[in-house]
């Protein structure tokens, strides 16, 4: 049986998350400056549906990967109040995570804005 307040907990947990990494991290402010820009392209040069979607889960994958580096960090912060060479390679790692997948987006977006762009000025 669903318990519906701790449900409710849960979301409501869950959105504090999301409104603590959006007021307290810059990088995905920006991550997410840029995701508007890049759905508001697609308006404009009417990507499909298909690719709408593509650019959606990666731009998802981003958001994503920066949570979880936030998360990373917050936890590497209150375990280790040195500066470690473990603690730095956690803190690395998890940047380095967010960095491929920006790149792979970087590539996805351009595979897919290509063509519309040779052809809105071609």
């Amino acid at each position: 049986m669903v318990n519906i307040q701790r449900l409710i907990q849960s979301f409501s947990f869950a959105i504090e998350g999301v409104i603590y990494v959006y007021t307290h991290d810059q990088n995905l402010r920006i991550h997410t400056a840029v995701a508007v820009i890049v759905m508001i392209a697609s308006i404009i040069f009417r990507v499909s549906s298909f690719e709408k979607g593509i650019l959606g889960v990666v731009i998802l994958l981003v958001i994503c990967a920066e949570m979880i580096n936030s998360a990373i960090e917050q936890m590497v912060d209150l375990i280790s109040i040195d500066h470690r060479k473990q603690a730095k390679i956690a803190k690395d790692v998890a940047a380095g995570m967010v960095l491929l997948t920006v790149i792979g987006s970087v590539i996805v977006g351009v595979l897919v804005f290509i063509p519309y762009i040779v052809k809105f000025f071609g």
